[in-house]
């Protein structure tokens, strides 16, 4: 079943405790809005309304701090209860001073097997947007989309590659006959107005359609049609567009509410099938305290006590049932994704069969029309020679003496590992990427090859030992970069002679895998202008990063 909750998980560099005063008092605005007394909060559970209670409860210790408020509204004994969780958090020592809000809003129905009513976004949400400045990972995640202008193209582009963001962005454009103020103000929020704390919105004008579009080629937007970008967006690979989807201008104008609830159907799924931070997986399980009340008599408050606990079991029982079946879907969802994903890895196997074959045959009809001295049509000389990969990784690192291109300087142990975990075909893949590797650096070296590795995957000077540029990364993110901890891991020996420190920062890498928690990874520094040499530093599992 899909989630029919709300949640938002957002940070703010405000510190704990201005975060926490802050979202306590727009919560108070909140539950007084609603036309309850928050009067009198204090930690365990506060009755704010005959059929409303508030739980509280707060930690502060070595293991950070966290506050937590759970309101739960039951209206009538059919209508099922709404609850509605605030919680902030101090960050981790790796969230950089960062601290994380979260709101949960979820309907637990009356009677068992009942479908929960669908959660709208709260107006609490809008409030705490505004006062805590959230964000998420680089972008501001406003309660109103912003304006993206021609000169801010380059910084909407950053935040989109962004490994470290959680949620999607989500881009309007403005016709080209249309006012960008009046089509925001008419179309877009009302558009938008079920995403606030879901999803980062902007607005891109017409005068930066061109130059947006231009950077990201087979991502674009325009027409007044709308575009969900989700995590992980690669730019320059043409596949990867399809997992990105574009609602049309006609289908917004066709009914503007349905449009806005198709819309948000992918942020929300989202919302909830993203992993929690760590700083907020540790919170632990709320357990509700009750308030004494004495009311003149010992057996009065015995009773008293013995209906509130009653309650609170009938609480407890209801929220397990509704746990269960989210795991039961999430189950059921696993098992569809691991048989699509068996038939995927067959499917891609294959391809990548006939993909060597065919790229064999290439280099044996260009061996030929070199021969005969057809050099204009071969275009570039030809290896005569069918690939023979190696049948382990321990193999592969014996026949690294082939490669007079490359070095490896990496720990072999963590490479012979893989032999241990590897799945497709990894074998295949890092082989192909070492022998390009390869022959890059001779290219280079003999004054054949100019520009990086990337560029010449992307040249018909790799032609003959081709590899996916799609596959090649050159640079990690800034967030990478900037970190000590995850900086260091990518400093990765080489000779003296090419670094007197014995190390330098190995950002280029090639992806070898993925699809599990392996994904293994190379690691390379081209040092041809001088040493006329790639140098392996690293093959072997992904090493760390924000979201690992």
């Amino acid at each position: 079943m899909e989630p029919r909750g709300y949640r938002m998980v957002v940070s703010t560099e405000l510190n704990y405790v201005k975060a926490c005063g802050i979202a306590e008092r727009q919560l108070i605005e909140w539950i007084r809005d609603k036309g309850y007394d928050p009067s009198g909060l204090d930690e365990g559970r506060t009755e704010i309304a005959p059929h409303a209670t508030l739980d509280r409860d707060s930690e502060s210790g070595w293991k950070g701090a966290y506050s937590r408020w759970r309101m739960r509204e039951t209206l009538s004994a059919t209508s099922g209860t709404w609850q509605s969780t605030l919680i902030v958090r101090a960050g981790l020592e790796e969230d950089e001073g960062r601290t994380w809000v979260q709101v949960d809003i979820e309907h637990q129905p009356a009677r068992e097997g009942d479908v929960p009513k669908r959660a709208n976004t709260p107006n609490l949400v809008r409030s705490l947007l505004d006062a805590l400045e959230a964000r998420d990972a680089v972008a501001d995640v406003a309660a109103a989309p912003v304006f993206i202008e021609a000169e801010d193209v380059d910084d909407a582009i950053e935040e989109l590659c962004d490994s470290n963001r959680r949620m999607p962005v989500v881009i309007a454009t403005v016709p080209y006959t249309k006012d960008p103020d009046v089509w925001s103000r008419s179309v877009v929020e009302p558009l938008f107005r079920c995403l606030h704390g879901l999803a980062v919105l902007y607005v891109l004008t017409p005068e930066a359609q061109s130059t947006f579009n231009a950077a990201l080629e087979y991502h674009p937007v325009f027409g007044g049609g709308v575009r969900t970008y989700l995590p992980g967006l690669d730019p320059a690979w043409k596949p990867d567009a399809q997992r990105h989807p574009v609602m049309s201008r006609r289908t917004i104008e066709a009914d503007p509410r349905r449009a806005a609830s198709i819309l948000a159907a992918l942020p929300q799924r989202l919302s909830y099938r993203q992993p929690l931070p760590a700083a907020l997986l540790s919170i632990p399980r709320q357990r509700t305290r009750l308030r004494s009340a004495p009311d003149g008599t010992d057996i009065a408050q015995l009773r008293s006590d013995k209906a509130a606990l009653t309650s609170l079991l009938d609480e407890a029982e209801r929220a397990e049932a509704i746990r269960v079946g989210e795991i039961n879907d999430l189950y059921a969802e696993l098992a569809k994704a691991d048989q699509a994903s068996n038939e995927l890895r067959g499917e891609n196997e294959e391809l990548y069969d006939k993909v060597q074959e065919s790229q064999r045959l290439i280099r044996f009809l260009r061996e030929r029309l070199s021969d005969a001295g057809q050099f204009a049509v071969a275009h570039t000389a030809a290896v005569a020679a069918d690939i023979t990969y190696p049948k382990t990784f321990s193999e592969l690192l014996d026949r690294l003496v082939e490669l007079p291109g490359t070095s490896f300087t990496g720990n072999r142990k963590t490479t012979r590992a893989l032999d241990g975990q590897s799945v497709d075909n990894w074998l295949y893949v890092a082989w192909d990427g070492l022998l390009a590797l390869d022959h890059f650096a001779r290219s280079a070296a003999d004054g054949a090859t100019s520009g990086d590795f990337l560029s010449w995957c992307k040249s018909d000077a790799s032609s003959a030992f081709p590899f996916p540029a799609a596959k090649v990364a050159m640079r990690e993110s800034d967030t990478v970069a900037r970190k000590p901890k995850l900086r260091g891991e990518r400093m990765l020996p080489v000779p003296k002679a090419v670094n007197p420190d014995g190390h330098v920062f190995m950002q280029a890498h090639l992806k070898i895998g993925g699809g599990n928690t392996i994904a293994p990874r190379l690691h390379f520094y081209d040092d041809c202008p001088r040493s006329g040499k790639v140098y392996v530093g690293y093959l072997g599992p992904h090493l760390r990063n924000t979201l690992t």
